[in-house]
């Protein structure tokens, strides 16, 4: 399910940790949770398209394969992966659009 934020609105469980001020607020979510191998990293390639350059999307996906694909797809297109780390019974990837 992709969504934009709307105003800084942090109710989900995705935004309530309380270290998030270093992380830069993202354009697009991506909730991915739900879905196997290859579809988060699929989800997030197509996403990833819509968005300029410069612009910021998280994952959140439940896939365990995840932690290794999603790493490896963004350093592969030339993408910057800013954070990943695990939440609860998933990860959650923030990714900023290059090129």
């Amino acid at each position: 399910m992709l969504s934009r934020p709307e105003g800084g609105n942090r109710t989900s469980l995705a935004w309530s940790r309380a270290l998030d001020t270093d992380l830069p607020e993202p354009d697009l979510l991506l909730d991915a949770r739900g879905h196997h191998c290859p579809v988060p990293t699929l989800r997030l390639r197509r996403a990833l398209e819509t968005l300029a350059r410069g612009q910021v999307i998280r994952l959140m996906a439940d896939d365990p394969m995840a932690r290794i694909d999603v790493p490896h797809f963004v350093s592969q297109a030339g993408h910057d992966l800013i954070d990943s780390r695990a939440v609860d019974t998933w990860q959650e990837f923030v990714v900023r659009k290059q090129g």
